[in-house]
């Protein structure tokens, strides 16, 4: 007599964020990833985190100034060299912008940089090699400066800061022409966007970088800066400039958030920028792009012909798996195609993005799970 057969039962779909545990319930704004199992996350109440085992435990750091004001500052953007030695980034109005560095392990923390600009906001550091660095600040307002024979104003710039010797002393290297558009009334119409630490890209040759801005209308900037008697100096112009007002939402809540590029493949890298509307978490227009770098003056951004389901706050792109992944308040999505058309993953609520890992409000923290992803369609 046949054995009666049990009828088999689905199995869950796997997750492809695997949840887990913070030891906390605040807003986590920034995150770094060393090496899939070194990590640090920042967020706000003077909040930072590490782990050193892929996240299986998160250590909870000293505050920095945690005898004075550091449990109010909002740690927007870490970098990370390894287990002992990062540098937080604390983004705020006037002297609430900060930079401290730790070397023991976040036992102890060195106030390394303090903005003592009234309109300043420190909005993405990102530590290009070991020794070197670069930090962005909303733009203030500039005094006269020559360019040729005459002598104008230069009203509005964006404040850049570099570091030669790994974080522990930072100077100001624009050259007063890193400058923001503004509008009839002489007000700044740009500005960066600290939601994720990702609005600025090294490009990983020639002394390159990028970021890109929201307001008004959405620009990508190039910055290349050279390395003189290890003195990083912007090199001639401080920045030219795309703009993508065509492609990103508009307005002073919306614009270009967040920047990443495929480098593995021949030729100029491929930007893939991501941003919105944040008052607008689930409209999908004008939420990414991606851009060329074809010859100075003529790059181009192009909007994705499938969007990402919501407004992207973040967005970086993985060698391993050949595609970008995007994430925001109202979930995540990947393009296998550089950014050109887009897939839902999940619909959690998400901040920036250091893959492997995620992470959002409420002290949430994710580790994405390959083996959850469909396969790429041939």
């Amino acid at each position: 007599m046949a054995a009666a057969q049990v009828p088999t039962q689905p199995q869950a779909p796997q997750q492809v964020w695997q949840m887990q545990d913070s030891g906390t319930k605040v807003s986590l704004r920034g995150i770094d990833s060393v090496d899939g199992q070194v990590a640090w996350a920042s967020g706000n109440g003077g909040t930072i985190l590490k782990t050193i085992d892929g996240g299986a435990h998160w250590q909870k750091c000293t505050f920095p100034d945690a005898g004075t004001d550091g449990v109010t500052l909002d740690f927007r953007g870490v970098q990370a060299f390894d287990a002992w030695t990062a540098i937080v980034m604390a983004s705020g109005p006037d002297q609430k912008s900060r930079l401290y560095r730790t070397a023991d392990g976040c036992v102890t923390w060195d106030l390394v940089l303090t903005n003592h600009d009234p309109e300043g906001f420190f909005d993405a550091i990102h530590m290009t090699s070991r020794k070197t660095g670069i930090l962005i600040s909303d733009p203030v307002k500039g005094t006269f400066y020559i360019r040729g024979l005459s002598i104008k104003q230069h009203v509005h710039g964006f404040p850049l800061y570099a570091t030669v010797d790994g974080g522990e002393t930072w100077r100001k290297i624009d050259d007063g022409l890193l400058e923001a558009r503004e509008d009839k009334d002489g007000n700044s119409a740009e500005s960066i966007f600290a939601a994720s630490n990702s609005s600025m890209l090294d490009l990983g040759s020639g002394n390159q970088m990028a970021f890109i801005t929201g307001g008004a209308g959405s620009s990508l900037h190039f910055v290349q800066y050279t390395n003189v008697a290890n003195t990083l100096q912007c090199k001639g112009p401080c920045s030219t400039v795309v703009t993508t007002d065509s492609t990103f939402a508009g307005g002073k809540t919306a614009g270009g958030f967040s920047l990443a590029a495929n480098l593995d493949h021949s030729g100029a890298p491929i930007i893939v920028a991501v941003g919105g509307d944040f008052n607008r978490p689930d409209a999908s227009e004008g939420t990414s792009a991606t851009c060329l770098i074809k010859s100075k003056g003529k790059n181009e951004c192009k909007a994705s012909a499938t969007p990402p389901h919501g407004y992207r706050s973040a967005v970086a792109y993985d060698a391993t798996l050949q595609a970008f992944v995007a994430a925001g308040p109202n979930g995540s999505d990947i393009s296998r195609d550089d950014g050109k058309t887009w897939a839902p993953l999940d619909n959690g609520a998400w901040n920036a993005l250091s893959l492997p890992f995620i992470v959002g409000p409420g002290g949430r923290i994710g580790k994405l799970n390959p083996a959850a992803l469909a396969p790429e369609k041939r």
